[in-house]
């Protein structure tokens, strides 16, 4: 009786790469890729998209100097409260303006 063998794991299990391990190296170091399309027609440039990608965990993004997402209102909470405090100040400075001058108009 002879027994089926099986073909090797093409990545096996002393030493190969498995997609944890490649997922956890990207995001500890980071990748970038850039790249331009420009779309002419008789060297007439119609079109021009600039593609910038990076790949990284936030810790690694904030050491590079990257942190774009903390101040935008759509991606954080913390920018949203800021960004209606702020606005929330100027429509309160509106009011006191526009009813001081209301005041100045009804004095004799």
């Amino acid at each position: 009786m002879t027994t089926p063998t099986r073909l090797p794991d093409p990545y096996g299990h002393d030493g190969g790469a498995n997609l944890a391990d490649i997922l956890e190296r990207v995001l500890d170091k980071g990748v970038v890729i850039a790249g331009d399309i420009r779309i002419n027609l008789l060297d007439i440039e119609l079109l021009t998209i600039k593609l910038r990608l990076i790949v990284a965990s936030v810790d690694k993004a904030k050491e590079m100097g990257i942190d774009w997402w903390e101040d935008d209102p759509a991606l954080s909470s913390g920018a949203r409260r800021k960004e209606l405090v702020r606005e929330n100040a100027e429509l309160r400075e509106r009011l006191a303006a526009l009813e001081a001058g209301r005041a100045q108009e009804e004095s004799p």
